[in-house]
């Protein structure tokens, strides 16, 4: 099965099946120069831009009738400087390649998602985040960015260079370039240790703060109609490595995480009554399981059932309230749902539109198997969310526009003037954009 989204007929989709776009043509360019000309070539045309990664992302933000820009001939990696600990990789690069050709050099990022499958510039863009108390997400973890602006120039930004560029085209949503290349921060690669065990949503949400500042990734799943959750706790460790035997691991990643919960969502979907008791089987499906590895192994695991997903981050403090809600909702309504809502952390960071920009944050993310009606549940979900001034992940479902992000981001202002002054002409806009930016 792809894990890319897939062209038919010259028709542009998603991952998650969820956007549809026709391009007027697509472009492969293997080179930065090749890629330079063919924005310039598009301006000369009259047509919009938009590169697209792996088509994770479930809102349009990738969506273009203009020029599609597949990035997969610029990948690998350009430079590694062990004694800054940087690496420099091209845009189109999977982290999954990055993360694999780090462990081979001893390198590895410090945190990073669950999934690995999309580039480092389409999760970066849309600032793609895994959890942790101090370690924020993957675009807090860039120290330098490459992009071809409106005009066809090549733009470098850091700190130090260009650094009103820097401190917002690191989750630049596409608006402000086509970015060719990332500069990471990494680290010598070092081993964590993570414990999986049961605990009753009563226990993680009365005890929520303790376990953030005890564990320095710290993370739950709740299955909805049940008062059960998983939780997981990364945190270093000196060793020595314990993976997950094969055998367990392919029971418990593939068979009960993709096989058998992909089969429990299919009954879910013919037979939504059935959903309360399959939530109660899942919910008790996983057992306690502790193992020590490097982190990509840690962090990341497949994630072969599709869904759809909508997640918001909320000020961390108001996590435990935002989440009661939540479920008292889900239990008073004939709403049926058959996956588990996701809860992760980050730490405030300094970029622009960051979810976790200026605060401390907490993530809900709610899902539904991809086929299933979700509307209802995000919308419900949603109204909780917003009234927490919930800021939505941007490559997930949401239906917030300008205005109200300029409410939920103090640097909202900062970020529109510098696209004014680098796309004056919108060479980057698409639907998506005019709705969450502003014409």
């Amino acid at each position: 099965m792809s894990t890319t989204a897939s062209a038919k007929n010259g028709t542009w989709r998603n991952w998650g099946g969820t956007v549809a776009s026709l391009p007027a043509r697509e472009v492969t360019p293997a080179s930065v120069e090749e890629l330079a000309a063919a924005v310039r070539r598009a301006g000369e045309d009259g047509l919009t831009v938009k590169a697209v990664g792996t088509g994770h992302s479930f809102t349009s933000i990738a969506a273009t009738d203009g020029v599609l820009i597949r990035p997969q001939l610029l990948t690998g990696i350009r430079a590694i400087d062990r004694d800054a600990l940087t690496v420099t990789v091209e845009a189109g690069t999977p982290l999954k390649r990055l993360n694999m050709a780090l462990a081979r050099e001893g390198l590895s990022l410090t945190n990073m998602g669950d999934i690995m499958e999309q580039t480092v510039s389409g999760a970066t863009s849309t600032g793609t985040h895994g959890t942790g108390r101090e370690s924020a997400s993957i675009a807090a973890q860039i120290r330098g960015l490459e992009l071809v602006t409106a005009d066809g120039s090549v733009l470098t930004c850091s700190e130090k260079e260009n650094p009103e560029v820097f401190a917002a085209a690191r989750i630049g949503l596409g608006a402000l370039g086509v970015i060719t290349a990332i500069t990471f921060a990494v680290e010598p690669v070092f081993l964590l240790t993570a414990r999986e065990e049961p605990m009753s949503f009563d226990e993680v949400t009365g005890r929520f703060d303790e376990l953030w500042a005890e564990n320095e990734h710290f993370e739950f799943y709740w299955f909805p109609h049940t008062g059960s959750t998983n939780t997981k706790r990364n945190n270093r460790s000196a060793g020595p490595e314990k993976p997950v035997s094969p055998v367990s691991g392919w029971f418990e990643d593939e068979f009960l995480s993709n096989g058998v919960f992909q089969v429990a969502q299919w009954v879910g979907r013919a037979a939504p009554g059935t959903v309360p008791s399959i939530a109660q089987i899942s919910s008790r499906a996983l057992s306690a399981r502790t193992y020590t590895d490097i982190p990509y192994k840690v962090f990341t695991s497949p994630r072969r059932v599709r869904f759809v997903e909508m997640e918001y981050a909320v000020p961390r403090e108001a996590l435990v309230e935002t989440l009661r809600e939540l479920k008292a909702m889900v239990d008073r309504s004939d709403l049926r749902i058959s996956f588990p809502v996701e809860v992760r952390t980050a730490p405030a960071d300094d970029i622009a539109l960051s979810t976790a920009s200026g605060r401390d944050s907490a993530y809900i993310a709610v899902h539904m198997f991809k086929g299933t009606p979700y509307q209802a549940y995000f919308t419900a979900a949603e109204r909780i969310l917003t009234a927490h001034e919930g800021r939505p992940h941007w490559g997930k479902v949401h239906t917030r526009d300008a205005e109200y992000f300029a409410g939920v981001y103090p640097r909202f202002g900062e970020f529109t003037a510098l696209r004014d002054r680098l796309d004056p002409d919108r060479r980057f806009q698409n639907d998506y954009l005019r709705r969450v930016l502003g014409q």
